[in-house]
């Protein structure tokens, strides 16, 4: 059921999946995300590959997985690479075939929600997620599946996900009580009938009725006591045969924030995690 729902929902919005994420789909986060690309990249071409020898102008082979609009794909374009984007939703993969098919670098595949077959085994130098594992009911073994097709010596990249800390962190509440902007508030706010609407319409929901935790777009692991574990994905990964070679905390920027509060605070607290894991040869 949460599978269905989950491809359901992503189908609806399509393409206006990015304007209803600005904390993705904001400068700060996409340039982020260019540098935790560039570095996954540049671990993949490192030497000592089995498949073949390590040659910058060698082009490698991605896979994304949960791909959406192609948030990854652009940025994996940006180092020549071929993509295969992978997705449950089938309007989103013709969203992605739409934006990037004038590449000729990029494929899309359908997802099932629980595994990568028919992937083959070490099929891609680098696998990559991003803003997916949450959506995921057996995430844990998604990672595996992850890790089953990456090539030996191929990377395993996920991103953007809360770190274990978060969801008990008093600096990061403090710090959404001292960031968080709300926009000013004029007489005729409360005039307007889309203000009640967006409160009224989720308990309208039926499905919210018998599941207080029903989301609109599927999310699941995202409650203080159902939340990705994340000693869970590197136990994954290590029994798949991956050595870990990076785990990064950072403080995600949102739109809502103020910037100088971000600033400060980005050094002393952090909501999302990045990982980076090697198959070993």
């Amino acid at each position: 059921m949460a599978i269905a729902h989950n491809r359901a929902a992503h189908d609806r919005v399509g393409g206006a999946y990015d304007a209803g994420h600005p904390e993705i789909f904001n400068e700060t986060e996409q340039a982020r995300l260019a540098q935790a690309v560039a570095h996954v990249v540049g671990l993949a071409r490192l030497e000592g590959r089995e498949a073949r020898p390590a040659d910058p102008a060698d082009v490698l082979d991605v896979l994304d997985v949960g791909t959406g609009t192609g948030n990854l794909v652009r940025h994996f374009l940006a180092h020549d690479a071929r993509v295969t984007a992978a997705d449950l939703s089938t309007a989103l993969l013709d969203e992605v075939r739409a934006r990037f098919a004038a590449t000729g670098r990029v494929t899309t595949a359908p997802l099932n929600g629980r595994d990568l077959r028919p992937l083959a085994d070490g099929r891609f130098d680098i696998v990559a997620t991003y803003s997916v594992l949450h959506h995921v009911p057996d995430y844990v073994a998604l990672v595996g599946e992850m890790a089953r097709v990456a090539r030996p010596g191929g990377v395993v990249y996920i991103d953007h996900e809360r770190s274990d800390e978060s969801w008990t962190s008093a600096a990061y509440r403090e710090f959404l009580c001292e960031a968080v902007v709300w926009p000013r508030r004029r007489w005729w706010f409360f005039l307007q009938p889309s203000r009640y609407w967006k409160r009224i319409r989720p308990r309208l929901e039926w499905r919210r009725w018998g599941n207080r935790r029903w989301m609109p777009e599927g999310d699941l692991h995202i409650w203080p006591d159902d939340h990705i574990e994340w000693a869970k994905v590197r136990a994954a990964l290590e029994a798949a045969g991956c050595s870990i070679e990076m785990q990064t905390d950072y403080l995600l920027f949102e739109a809502r924030y103020d910037r100088g509060v971000w600033e400060r605070w980005r050094a002393r607290t952090a909501d999302m995690r990045v990982l980076v894991a090697r198959k070993r040869a």
